[in-house]
């Protein structure tokens, strides 16, 4: 059996996944294999993957097609169907320097054990230029809530056990939702387990423009029960005030957006959401601003 799973969950990026094959096909290290969870393309994702499983690669090939259930549901899927003792996300948009394989599977044979959920490391862009800020020395235990709240900035790649992940509930799901905020497993690896900071680029990010990087305003208000949910546990997990009132602020405006008004003090620090309410109103008029702007930007 392999030791890592990278898997990739791809809409309609016939276009872009290419790249991911491509920097599999040159890693260094073959002891992985490549689960893709199709989240409903309706473009040629399907035959442009079995063309490179009929290549047989020097690394298995695994093909998952599913109804559309936004990127939260592929993961779900491919956490059911992991295998590997770790596992990695690589977008479709995104691929893997040649060498992080090895660096992952060595880093992990020489620190890894079982008082750890994983690895951080690092995003980079093609030009080779770090996103956000770079992690403590290799070796430091931390978890990503840490790093956050201790003033670092920017996407980090995770490599988690398997074992670790299936410990915990699958993402929720929401009627006419397809997206809920993947950092909520990591917020509750967090409570439990630390991860060993590799201060090596594990993946190059390449944002789309129709990625939810670029449409946070828009995912605000079209998920607003999902939202909901995340903005609770934050409250209820967060130990900075700071933090507590920013998630009150924003639950208060995903509850004006999803019509839920018997829910606005519905959260563990209900006078805390009192406190917020005003707050969270102008949030809720911003947003829908931003929304109706950048659709009338788009009609232009």
């Amino acid at each position: 059996m392999k030791t890592l799973t990278v898997f990739t969950p791809a809409y309609n990026r016939a276009h872009t996944i290419g790249r991911t094959y491509e920097s599999l096909c040159r890693q260094t290290c073959k002891d992985f294999e490549w689960l893709i969870i199709d989240d409903g393309s309706t473009d040629n994702t399907r035959e442009l993957v079995q063309g490179w499983i009929d290549e047989k690669p020097e690394f298995p090939i695994r093909y998952i097609y599913q109804a559309n259930q936004g990127m939260h549901g592929a993961h779900n899927t491919a956490y059911d169907n992991i295998t590997t003792e770790l596992n990695t996300c690589i977008d479709s948009d995104d691929w893997m320097p040649d060498d992080a394989v090895e660096k992952i599977i060595m880093f992990w044979r020489e620190h890894g054990s079982g008082k750890y959920a994983g690895i951080i490391g690092l995003d980079v862009k093609e030009s080779g230029e770090l996103i956000g800020t770079p992690l403590p020395n290799d070796l430091y235990a931390m978890n990503l809530s840490e790093f956050y709240q201790d003033g670092g900035a920017g996407d980090k790649k995770l490599v988690l056990r398997t074992d670790i992940v299936k410990l915990y509930p699958p993402y929720p799901r929401f009627d006419k939702e397809r997206y809920f905020s993947l950092g909520y497993l990591y917020l509750l690896i967090d409570q439990d387990y630390k991860c060993l900071c590799l201060n090596e680029p594990l993946v190059v990010v390449d944002y789309q423009p129709d990625g939810s990087s670029h449409s946070m305003y828009r995912q605000y208000w079209n998920n607003p029960r999902g939202f909901m949910y995340l903005r609770q546990e934050h409250i209820r997990i967060y130990k900075s005030f700071r933090l507590r009132f920013r998630s009150s602020i924003h639950y208060i405006s995903h509850c004006l957006r999803a019509k839920a008004y018997r829910h606005l003090l519905s959260t563990s620090r209900p006078l805390m959401a009192l406190c917020a309410l005003p707050f969270g109103v102008c949030l809720f008029f911003f947003t829908r601003y931003k929304v109706n702007h950048n659709i009338k930007m788009s009609i232009k």
